[in-house]
């Protein structure tokens, strides 16, 4: 079953043309089915790029999903049209009395920023609030991770000497888990951080489970609460070419950004990337949406909570 998206949203050409199935608001209100419903806050400067990243790989299920997305009423995007954001978006206010299957919330650039310091801390911490009597699981990823744990657990971040960058092989410390249905032993992971979380930290606190790590880019997946919370160090969503642009745009510019490690051929960045991490990330989110989200949650969407 294809992803239910508005209708004239960018994505929609963009992943047509990689033979993924998505069909428009408009043609799934003609089928007699409940959708999940995803909500998307988007938190990144690009945010078409963000949301055709994530479309891609919610399509890859057999659920039809409605998905949603949720701007901050106190943060106004400078690198998104405006009537993108007019005709897609909503405000929390404007959706805080609705429930949603599942919730994902992207990292943003205020990595060497405190928490309390972002001038949004405050509405983003009600919305991670709201989330766990509103929605059945959550994924955070990047920095949203890092913030949703400093939020609800305590847990700190560290500043890094140097950015993260590269492809960096994980180990899955519960592979009997069904978020890991399916996988390898070891898998790679994306990772673009100025800042990390530490294992020690996650292994003190009883309400969090580790569930994968490398010995070169720390901790990579951490759950809670049965999975109703995911948290995800590294990007299992980027397209095979965001490294690549990331690294272009800051070679010479930034002096704390290497050469994106085990992405190009042979470490060359004349040569192209290699892709190693996108199987495992369609399985990942697929798992997710099945196992954590459709197996989870009620018939009754105002059931949740």
């Amino acid at each position: 079953m294809p992803l239910r998206l508005p209708d004239r949203l960018p994505a929609i050409e963009l992943l047509k043309h990689e033979n993924i199935f998505v069909m428009d608001t408009t043609r799934a209100l003609g089928q007699d089915i409940r959708p999940l419903r995803i909500v998307i806050l988007n938190l990144m400067p690009i945010k078409i790029t963000t949301e055709t990243d994530l479309i891609r790989l919610l399509s890859n299920t057999p659920l039809q999903i409605d998905v949603n997305f949720m701007k901050l009423k106190s943060h106004t995007p400078k690198n998104t049209p405006v009537e993108h954001m007019m005709m897609f978006y909503r405000d929390f206010e404007v959706m805080r009395n609705e429930k949603f299957d599942g919730m994902i919330i992207t990292g943003a650039p205020v990595e060497n920023m405190p928490f309390e310091d972002v001038k949004y801390w405050d509405e983003l911490t009600e919305i991670f609030t709201w989330a766990r009597t509103h929605v059945t699981s959550t994924l955070f990823i990047c920095w949203a991770a890092q913030a949703a744990l400093y939020h609800f657990y305590g847990i700190p971040k560290y500043q890094l000497g140097k950015k993260m960058f590269g492809i960096f092989r994980q180990n899955i410390t519960c592979p009997q888990l069904p978020i890991f249905r399916g996988f390898d032993d070891t898998f790679m992971m994306p990772h673009s951080r100025h800042s990390e979380v530490h294992a020690d930290d996650i292994l003190a606190n009883h309400e969090l489970q580790l569930l994968a790590e490398s010995p070169e880019s720390g901790v990579s997946i951490v759950m809670a609460r049965g999975g109703r919370e995911f948290f995800i160090t590294g990007h299992l969503e980027y397209a095979p070419n965001t490294l690549d642009n990331e690294y272009r745009r800051d070679a010479g510019v930034r002096d704390d950004v290497d050469i994106p490690l085990n992405y190009y051929a042979d470490n060359n960045p004349a040569k192209p990337p290699l892709v190693t991490w996108r199987a495992h990330a369609n399985l990942f989110y697929s798992n997710w949406i099945n196992y954590y989200v459709y197996q989870e949650t009620p018939y009754d969407i105002n059931a949740i909570g």
